[in-house]
Order: structure tokens, then sequence, then C-alpha cells
């Protein structure tokens, strides 16, 4: 499976990425992370790509993915053709909307309104990264929760850990409700 997270420097693109990397070792399976971000980390384009196999992975740069989360328009916009015929689509529905005649054919949508959540919820949008994660970990049953919420507890900022699992919390609740 290749999942492609893509938005913006800031957004915790990378560390989502990072997390669910590692989460998929945690869970017995094999895992590479890569990123790419501008010059300007804070609000440049970003991505964070993961590929999570039960075999040996021997690609490094996929040119293609099962699974695109856009949290930012242009990250759409860039990222949507690189998505695979039947694959999924993931977004920050406020933040993004999709245009069918980009979409390849046959794609699955997910919305959530992840930073508007994190702000409201949470007082927090940074945290809107955890809540997608949660929800879509939850939609596609990559990993177990707990090896989730182990690597959020290892790679979150001391302090943030209990933050950080109560939005994954609340993104495992909204895909819950799909």
């Amino acid at each position: 499976m290749i999942i492609r997270f893509a938005g913006f420097g800031g957004q915790g693109i990378v560390l989502s990425s990072y997390i669910l990397g590692q989460s998929a070792v945690f869970d017995g399976k094999k895992a590479i992370q890569n990123q790419s971000y501008g010059s300007e980390s804070r609000g440049g384009e970003c991505r964070g790509d993961v590929i999570i196999s039960d075999d040996d992975i021997y690609e490094l740069e996929p040119s293609d993915n099962d699974v695109l989360v856009a949290m930012t328009q242009p990250a759409y916009d860039k990222f949507i053709p690189m998505l695979k015929p039947g694959g999924t689509l993931i977004l920050d529905q406020d933040l993004v909307v999709t245009d069918s005649k980009l979409d390849p054919k046959g794609i699955t949508k997910h919305g959530i309104s992840a930073t508007d959540i994190a702000f409201k919820k949470f007082g927090r949008k940074i945290i809107a990264n955890m809540l997608i994660l949660g929800f879509m970990n939850t939609l596609l049953g990559l990993v177990g929760a707990e090896m989730l919420e182990k690597a959020i507890i290892q790679n979150v900022p001391k302090g943030t850990e209990k933050l950080n699992l109560d939005a994954m919390r609340e993104g495992i609740k909204l895909a819950g409700q799909k």
C-alpha cells in the first residue's frame, strides 16, 4: 500500500507519514517513508510518502499512490493525477474542493473537517493531522490502533501526547460514523 500525505509545511505532513510508517513496523509489517518539502518549511509545499507491505519493498520513490491524503487545495491539484484508478482520496473537506474531471476513475473519496474539528474541539489546528491519521487508519485498516498510539507517543513533542492521542481517537470515532 502506497500512501501520500500532502499539504503545507506546518500541518504535520511529514510527521504523519513517519508515524504511520513506524506504526506499520510495530505491527510487524515492512515500511519505508520519505518526504519532500520546500526550502521554507512552514507554509511551503510538503509531502510524505509511506509504503507498507508484508513483503520486501524495492521501490523508494513511488510513481503512483493507492491513497492520497490531501490537506490543501494545491496538494490535491498537484497529486491527484498520481492516485491510482480505484484508489482512495482522503481530504480535509473544508480546505479541498475536488474536481471530478481530475479524479482518476473509480476512486473512493472520504472527507473530514479535520482542521475545523481540531480547532473547535481541541483549540489547536496543528493536530488536524492526528485526526486524519485516526480517520484514515480506521477506514483502511492499515495498522492496529494500539500501534498507531505507540508511534504517536514516541514522536510528538513531550507534553502533547494526550492531546495528539485524543485527536487521533476523535478521527477513529468519526470514521466509525461513516
